[in-house]
């Protein structure tokens, strides 16, 4: 463990009336305790799980390599801030590690297509081929592969938009292997029931008015999947 809390400080909230600072699920929680290697965040579309989980990577210095920044018809100067908000509590100091999300990925994999042609030795890490010619599920799992060969502390953001539930397992696997591990911590945002099926995954939702443990049958997202199932 890199990470055992996660301190929300409403004082330093800049404001509480724009995103994500107008989130009642963060206006009500003052913090989170991880007390297990994989801590998974689920809840609906915009209930600031991903927002929370980019904050607290910002927080770690973790570099998140994103694309180029464009002109928006809209900008919220506080988009960037909830960073600011938040104090890490480290069991044994700082870590290094990595953030993914499928958005991203492709960006990711352009940047070390680029820096393979001057030291071609990277692609060692990803099967020994360039992430942007394998099939996407097969790139996405290179990644996965050669991020857990490693110790550090990462961030999965929606991992599953890039798997087939085929390939939802086979994380799943990496992730029971690897989360009982030293020297490996994993938080994840997701809205897989096969993700946060996980075996040492301690799940928070999203879904009510501040951020709560959750058991995994409990989840909205189970519950969906075991109905829809049902009615077969």
């Amino acid at each position: 463990m890199y990470i055992d809390q996660i301190i929300i400080d409403h004082n330093r909230f800049p404001t509480k009336d724009a995103h994500p600072f107008n989130l009642s699920i963060l206006q009500n929680t003052d913090a989170l305790k991880l007390r297990t290697r994989v801590t998974v965040f689920t809840g609906e579309n915009g209930t600031g799980k991903s927002t929370l989980l980019k904050a607290i990577c910002h927080k770690c210095n973790i570099h998140i390599w994103e694309g180029v920044n464009r002109t928006r018809y809209e900008v919220n100067p506080f988009e960037e801030k909830l960073q600011q908000a938040l104090e890490i509590r480290w069991v044994n100091g700082s870590a290094v590690g990595s953030f993914f999300s499928p958005e991203l990925f492709r960006n990711f994999s352009q940047l070390v297509d680029e820096w393979a042609i001057n030291s071609p030795g990277i692609l060692e890490y990803y099967g020994r081929k360039s992430l942007l010619t394998q099939p996407h599920g097969q790139s996405t799992m290179a990644y996965f592969k050669a991020m857990c060969g490693r110790k550090g502390i990462y961030f999965l953001d929606e991992p599953e938009a890039a798997l087939s539930p085929s390939t939802q397992l086979d994380l799943l696997a990496l992730l029971n292997e690897r989360g009982c591990c030293d020297g490996m911590q994993f938080l994840i945002s997701t809205h897989s029931p096969i993700l946060m099926s996980c075996r040492h995954a301690e799940i928070f939702s999203f879904d009510g008015c501040s951020i709560k443990p959750i058991d995994f049958k409990n989840t909205s997202h189970y519950m969906v999947y075991h109905q829809f199932f049902n009615g077969f």
